[in-house]
């Protein structure tokens, strides 16, 4: 049996543990989740295994991200199982602290980005979000100090955003986006597919069948608006409520009207049923 991963749960139990480390000049990587650990984050981890020396992986399900409609108290918690995985992939420590220790009595401090973070798209049905990730992984890279982290391409929004603060705020972390991991069908893995019901299921896959379609029919010369507009009726008709679909240039998140403009990336968001999926994919 893989050796258990220190759990560490204050910010003193953190530093001691990774100050050996630090003084080995051993590189350090960093993978945040909030657990519910599917083989998309552990593809994270494997990656990070490759690029450094100690991998720390955090656990914690940020409530400052969350909406009060929105699906803090369901999140699904499956710490002894993620554990277990993340000791099978000889992960060095799991970070995994409490709401009062990250956010105690009297804090009063909250990073507020801008650019990719008011592109329209995420940020348009969840306003509060970005505040909330961009306060949580600040805090997590100036707790863990390592040297890369990682993150995965499905929230393609957010890791924008994240490489963004890192670079102007000189938090002195490389952070990597990790192509998505998917089902056999296309469905992009996340810790809120077990939501979703044997129809629901069984429909998701149009997001990234139209996705792949519209990426081509750019990629051939096809107007983006026209694109765009009919892959969005092809959702609808698939029983889903629409947030968006949209082609942005992929670093700036811009809106983006001509293949000339710049690399493009189409992002998608969507409901079905009481289920909100996103997905996004290069052209």
């Amino acid at each position: 049996m893989a050796d258990r991963p220190k759990i560490l749960r204050t910010v003193t139990s953190l530093r001691r543990t990774l100050e050996p480390y630090r003084r080995a000049r051993q590189a350090l990587a960093l993978v945040p989740t909030m657990g519910a650990l599917h083989e998309g984050h552990l593809k994270l981890v494997r990656e990070a295994r490759k690029k450094a020396r100690r991998v720390v992986v955090s656990i914690f399900v940020n409530p400052t991200q969350f909406a009060p409609t929105e699906d803090f108290g369901s999140y699904p918690r499956t710490f002894d199982a993620d554990v277990k995985a993340l000791a099978a992939l000889k992960v060095d420590a799991v970070w995994a602290p409490t709401a009062a220790e990250m956010y105690p009595e009297g804090f009063a401090t909250r990073v507020a980005p801008e650019g990719a973070a008011l592109a329209g798209l995420e940020d348009k049905f969840r306003p509060h979000f970005f505040g909330g990730v961009a306060t949580v992984v600040t805090k997590l890279f100036t707790q863990v100090r390592p040297d890369i982290a990682l993150f995965g391409q499905k929230d393609y929004q957010q890791l924008r955003v994240v490489t963004q603060m890192a670079s102007d705020l000189d938090l002195g972390v490389k952070v990597i986006g990790i192509p998505t991991v998917r089902e056999k069908d296309g469905l992009a893995l996340s810790s809120r597919n077990v939501y979703l019901s044997e129809a629901e299921r069984a429909a998701a896959p149009v997001l990234s069948r139209v996705l792949k379609a519209c990426a081509a029919r750019i990629k051939r010369g096809e107007p983006i608006e026209m694109v765009m507009e009919e892959g969005a009726s092809e959702i609808s008709r698939a029983s889903f409520k629409l947030d968006y679909l949209e082609a942005r240039h992929a670093k700036t998140l811009k809106p983006i009207a001509s293949a000339k403009d710049g690399p493009i990336r189409l992002l998608v968001a969507a409901k079905i049923g009481k289920t909100r999926l996103i997905d996004n994919l290069g052209v």
